[in-house]
């Protein structure tokens, strides 16, 4: 969706995070009964930038006349971070609440504040789901369906072809990925990419993402399988670590924090000349540089696969209409119309029957100069290997992210830096 927001550097209310989701707290009252035949009812979805729901909305509204539908959209931060004071004071959250996939762990962990969408025969929909996107939505002890997947983040690399001209370097696609098949050689390439001295722009945004995606593409992440932090002990981790780190010293990012404002304008000014590109990144890119049709292409990521972002919409019980509110989610998530919805916005599938369907694999888009995104996307989903998500998945990323954010601005060093953050996630529980 557009965007499916993640800061690099995060400025997230951890301490608010951490203080709500260690066991649900506090008691809700049993569902209200749903709606009577005909009554006219409004249902509120809450969600953190543009999901591309409007026109389903529209379409949904023609079967049932009777429910009005309003959409709450806010900044990602704001979004996840007012759920969790709404779901601790049990008042304010919407019938329909997204949660992106770095915080879903933190409310799976509540199941006490959502309504199990199995009392409404949403557990049917199991069989059309990558069997990991549909576990992440579950109850930790499984017993509960708590969110439906929209997409997933399959990765790819975007990357400026008039800036990879300029800088000396290919620009057709398959050339372009046998440039990186590793995160050591695509920063080789960006050394390159520096030397030539393109006015303007630099290599790479920041190193928050290319530091998620590393991680991400590896057998284990932030957490083990028994959810223990292995920060500290993973050197997958601490490979990433160093790599991302590498791009700051040797001056090849941006230093645009994601999603920041002089980042959004970063991409009308071509201020960088690759991104870590989810599919829902492509939405985002063609909406921030309107006028750089034709200057975008994509190609493989380092590493070859990988997942960053996709999201799930759960009802919260403070729902007056859980009914409805279920019946709204079993809609919006249809496999029809998670096709309708990546053909408009590019967040991408998570139902893997569309994987091999012509529509999506023939799929291209004259922005990024009818670049294959279909198949491009179709080939990641397909290659993805889940990765266990700990309860407090979001908190540490957030503590990462910061650290990295400390070297880029030149506040510490990056062993300094490490120090910090394991110090500082030592203090999550």
């Amino acid at each position: 969706m557009t965007p499916r927001i993640r800061l690099a550097v995060p400025l997230l209310a951890a301490a608010l995070l951490s203080s709500a989701c260690g066991g649900g707290g506090g008691g809700s009252a049993a569902a209200p009964a749903s709606a009577q035949p005909g009554e006219k009812i409004k249902l509120t979805v809450g969600l953190f930038g543009d999901f591309g729901f409007k026109p389903l909305y529209e379409e949904y509204k023609k079967t049932h006349p009777n429910i009005e539908i309003v959409e709450n959209v806010t900044q990602f931060n704001d979004h996840h971070n007012n759920l969790v004071k709404r779901l601790a004071t049990n008042a304010g959250a919407g019938d329909v609440e997204a949660v992106e996939v770095g915080y879903i762990s933190t409310f799976t962990a509540q199941p006490n504040k959502f309504v199990d969408l199995k009392q409404f025969g949403l557990d049917k929909r199991q069989s059309d789901y990558l069997d990991w996107k549909w576990q992440q939505g579950l109850s930790k002890d499984g017993g509960q369906v708590l969110g439906l997947g929209t997409d997933v983040g399959g990765l790819a690399m975007c990357y400026r072809k008039d800036l990879f001209k300029k800088a000396g370097l290919p620009t057709d696609r398959a050339e372009v990925a046998a440039l990186w098949p590793t995160w050591e050689q695509y920063i080789e390439t960006g050394k390159k990419f520096a030397a030539a001295d393109v006015a303007g722009a630099k290599f790479t945004d920041s190193p928050g993402e290319i530091f998620r995606a590393m991680v991400n593409q590896a057998p284990t992440g932030l957490y083990d399988a028994q959810d223990t932090i292995i920060v500290e002990s993973n050197p997958d981790v601490k490979k990433a670590w160093d790599l991302s780190n590498q791009l700051t010293q040797e001056g090849l990012t941006a230093k645009l924090a994601a999603f920041s404002p002089p980042w959004n304008t970063g991409f009308a000014k071509g201020s960088f000349a690759t991104i870590i590109c989810p599919a829902w990144m492509t939405g985002f890119i063609q909406e921030q540089a309107k006028d750089a049709t034709g200057k975008w292409d994509i190609a493989t990521v380092p590493g070859g696969s990988g997942n960053s972002g996709g999201s799930h919409l759960m009802v919260p019980k403070q729902s007056k209409h859980p009914k409805e509110a279920a019946e709204l989610i079993d809609f919006l998530t249809s496999k029809d119309n998670q096709a309708k919805v990546f053909k408009e916005e590019g967040t991408f599938p998570s139902i893997p029957a569309l994987y091999d369907d012509p529509s999506i694999q023939n799929f291209t888009k004259p922005f990024f100069g009818d670049a294959p995104i279909g198949k491009i996307y179709s080939d990641a989903a397909k290659a993805l290997k889940p990765q266990h998500l700990g309860p407090k998945e979001a908190d540490v990323r957030v503590a990462i992210g910061n650290g990295l954010g400390r070297v880029e601005q030149g506040k510490q060093t990056p062993d300094e830096a490490w120090t910090q953050v394991l110090e500082d996630v030592k203090k999550i529980r």
